[in-house]
């Protein structure tokens, strides 16, 4: 039958320290013995899942204890198995050394047998306890991810079934958001040289952008289906759909993440404003607008290009780009550009055109 019992480590040079212990701790536990560091070290990588503690003594030949205390800290053995250094030295300065590389306890020689044991069972039931804690926060903090990713994935299938169904009321595919959503994503990785805006953020970024459009529920049908070019006046109610979104949002605020709400309020606003104040609804000029902003804004103008509407034919890929750079859409920030330079051929592969 396989031995349960668990297993004490003695690290030390001198036979009788070692037998002492053996015997102090022989009737609890099972006690291993090491001559030296190095031996040490193999029998931690040997019995590693069945050990509860390292009685270890300070100088030794071959491997110290230090020498020994170093590598359980290269492989982070020490937050899992606790060490007591035993020792005849009296020397604070190699005490805070210890300390320092994680030890738990200090006992010195000659060693009063009773206080050791207590000190050592003490030890052992505070790791125990450390790490029965670490376990299930652990798996409390995966079981927290889990739920955290399926309302990720709910939201998005909300914010995508919501914004699609404005695409359809405008006679397009949906597909448009989804286009929108990746091509916010390439850009501003590709933008994280000249913006610092982490994965995470970038994630609610380009899924807010999805939400870039919503005010155009609030447009009548006879000017957002119009196959021909608007009139003036017809273009001013078109430009409305920015703040009727925001007006939309702005009722949801409440159900929001902060930041979240931010990043869609921003964008559903600002995305018609231009680099050099020519856009709407606020004139915004430069850095004024939100860099998300600008980056939907280039998204959305890249995908209404190089897809056919109502109004208008679908460009190719090459046409579309070079109508940005050249700026018949309007001016972006150089930035921006730079960074689109840069992923046409993956916008191009992307979208097939």
């Amino acid at each position: 039958m396989e031995n349960s019992r668990k297993k004490i480590l003695v690290v030390d040079d001198i036979e009788i320290n070692r037998i002492v212990l053996l015997d102090l701790f022989a009737d609890q536990y099972d006690v291993l013995e090491a001559e030296n560091g190095l031996v040490a070290l193999d029998m931690i990588a040997e019995y590693r899942s069945e050990l509860v503690i390292i009685l270890l003594d300070l100088i030794m030949p071959v491997l110290d204890g230090f020498g020994v205390l170093n590598k359980l800290n290269e492989d982070k053995t020490i937050k899992n198995i606790p060490v007591i250094l035993i020792t005849g030295e009296d020397d604070e300065e190699k005490v805070l050394t210890g300390y320092n590389l994680g030890v738990s306890d200090f006992i010195r020689k000659p060693f009063n047998p009773e206080i050791v044991m207590k000190r050592v069972d003490n030890t052992i039931d505070l790791y125990s306890y450390k790490n029965y804690l670490e376990h299930k926060l652990d798996e409390q903090r995966e079981k927290l991810e889990r739920q955290t990713e399926r309302i990720k994935q709910f939201n998005l299938f909300i914010i995508d079934t919501l914004s699609t169904t404005v695409e359809f009321r405008s006679m397009e595919s949906g597909e448009h958001i989804k286009r929108v959503r990746l091509l916010v994503k390439f850009i501003l990785t590709q933008m994280t040289e000249h913006y610092q805006l982490s994965s995470d953020e970038i994630d609610s970024i380009s899924s807010a952008s999805a939400l870039h459009d919503i005010g155009k529920i609030a447009i009548p049908d006879a000017i957002l289906l119009k196959p021909g070019a608007l009139t003036k006046e017809e273009f001013e109610i078109m430009k409305t759909h920015t703040v009727r979104g925001c007006e939309i949002l702005e009722s949801l605020s409440s159900f929001q993440d902060r930041d979240y709400y931010k990043y869609c309020y921003e964008i559903c606003r600002y995305h018609h404003e231009r680099w050099d104040g020519r856009g709407y609804p606020d004139k915004l000029v430069g850095d004024q607008i939100p860099v998300w902003a600008q980056a939907a804004s280039l998204a959305d103008v890249y995908d209404a290009l190089t897809s056919k509407r109502v109004y208008k034919g679908a460009y190719t890929h090459s046409e579309a780009c070079a109508m940005i750079m050249r700026g018949e859409c309007g001016q972006f920030n150089p930035k921006l550009l730079d960074s689109f330079s840069k992923i046409t051929d993956k916008l191009a592969d992307m979208s097939g055109k």
